[in-house]
């Protein structure tokens, strides 16, 4: 479900339709674009985002630097509010923000919650087992690896569809570098553009969703386009990949018990979002914690049923058997909380800069100086050096006065931009970590261009093939 936040995950619930007139559209209360404490705070802002994008380097995770500008820049504008006259301004100002990310914490913890023991249960490793006794080739692996990247990342994070299936890739190509740097790429291309055409593929495609600019069954409309961002670099690839077959392998694997159960309440569940959005006009959230609560009392059942067995077992033959059990509050403690709280320091830094004024002005130059489709196409771009989420929030705090049409395409195009370099993505940045020294920076590279074919391609697309969404309203 989710392209990722640290760079990554992986995946941002923001504001709802049914709250329209407040964060992202909220007017700053006074111009603090010239102001010393709106210098001060983009200061902060760009000072924290360096340390983010040198994670690797630094080993400083991600969500400790964009937490503490946070706090420092809300501290620094309430002391400029205050003077102004404007201390209850910053004070609602703080608490929309805050509403922001509890919704999206909320909704991305159960997602990743399920995510979590679908793993634990062997689902994952039962997948990947499959795929390695099946003895294709590996130019058949390189495209049966991207069409389960592709048809994967629209329902679970696509950080977690790529390691699952790097660990394939690796697993098969331990003899052939080049199949891997290149199945890794094909990899990387296909989870970031599964993920941009459902609302929950992708932190993009919710936070667009969430915020009423595109209805839910709109969000299907970029699947042609999708489909073509990941098949033009795969198909300029093909002819790269190494001819031969790998090595069969006898690895097994177990699904435990419980495991098809926890899937099916997993699409329940993303059911019961949809239905409360779409039917009951509520926050989709509820329908997320209401499946996680069913996560939790299939659990309890699992854990007692284990406990059953083991006393039956150590009854008939003195010793406790193999317990099954299943702990859900361990799968909670699991989820990504570095990303959840980096989500917290973006969305409140973000929104610092909106309540100064800078994103009204940056959209007035921006959408108002090159137009909707250019602005949006740019996105993209800059989401293959910048973080997609950061980007996103910052769109939707501008407020463009776009179509559906150009909402959409401002979708994909944050989804599908940081596919064009390695460390454009949480799938990409994992990979090189995973496949250290077959998988780099420079091996991604070198097939930018056919990725940037695909992306101009998958803009082309949208454009012809969706024309009866845009309206022009920009």
């Amino acid at each position: 479900m989710i392209r990722r936040a640290p760079r990554f995950p992986r995946l941002a619930l923001l504001l709802l339709a049914a709250l329209p007139t407040t964060a992202w559209a909220m007017a700053p209360a006074q111009d603090f674009t010239a102001h010393w404490s709106g210098l001060v705070a983009v200061g902060i802002f760009v000072a924290a985002y360096l340390l983010v994008i040198a994670e690797e380097s630094t080993g400083l995770r991600k969500s400790q630097p964009v937490m503490l500008a946070a706090g420092a820049i809300w501290a620094v504008l309430a002391i400029a509010s205050a003077r102004a006259g404007l201390s209850d301004a910053v004070h609602e100002a703080v608490r929309d923000y805050l509403l922001e990310f509890a919704e999206l914490l909320l909704f991305l913890l159960a997602a990743m919650t399920y995510v979590n023991a679908m793993s634990e249960r062997g689902l994952f490793e039962v997948l990947r087992v499959w795929l390695l006794r099946r003895g294709l080739g590996y130019r058949a692996l390189f495209w049966a690896t991207g069409l389960l990247a592709f048809c994967m990342s629209p329902l679970i994070d696509n950080l977690t569809t790529a390691l699952v299936l790097c660990a394939v890739v690796l697993a098969v190509g331990r003899d052939s570098p080049k199949f891997v740097a290149l199945a890794c790429i094909n990899i990387v291309v296909a989870a970031n553009a599964g993920g941009a055409f459902t609302p929950f593929g992708d932190i993009t495609t919710l936070m667009v969703w969430q915020a009423g600019k595109v209805p839910f069954a709109s969000f299907f409309a970029l699947f042609l386009p999708a489909l073509v961002n990941w098949g033009v670099p795969a198909l300029c690839m093909h002819a790269a990949v190494p001819g031969g077959t790998p090595v069969l392998t006898d690895a097994q694997a177990r699904l435990r018990r419980g495991g098809l159960v926890i899937v099916g309440l997993f699409g329940l569940t993303i059911a019961m979002a949809v239905g409360f959005h779409q039917f009951l006009h509520l926050p989709p959230f509820l329908g997320m914690m209401t499946g996680l609560a069913l996560l939790k009392l299939y659990g309890w059942h699992l854990t007692r049923a284990a406990t059953a067995q083991q006393a039956a077992e150590f009854a008939r033959e003195g010793a406790p058997g193999d317990v099954d059990a299943f702990d859900s509050y361990e799968q909670v403690a699991r989820a990504e909380w570095d990303t959840l709280l980096f989500f917290f320091g973006v969305i409140m830094c973000v929104g610092a800069l909106g309540y100064c004024g800078y994103l009204a002005l940056l959209s007035q130059q921006f959408y108002g100086g090159l137009g909707a489709t250019t602005a949006n196409v740019l996105v993209g771009l800059l989401s293959a050096v910048l973080d997609n989420i950061p980007m996103m929030v910052a769109v939707l705090q501008m407020a463009p006065a776009m179509d559906t049409g150009q909402w959409l395409l401002v979708t994909l195009t944050a989804g599908v931009g940081g596919s064009l370099l390695s460390i454009g993505s949480a799938a990409g940045v994992a990979l090189m970590g995973q496949a250290h020294g077959q998988y780099t920076f420079f091996s991604h590279l070198k097939w930018t261009w056919a990725i940037g074919l695909g992306y101009a391609a998958s803009v082309g697309v949208h454009l012809w093939l969706n024309a009866r969404y845009f309206t022009g309203v920009a």
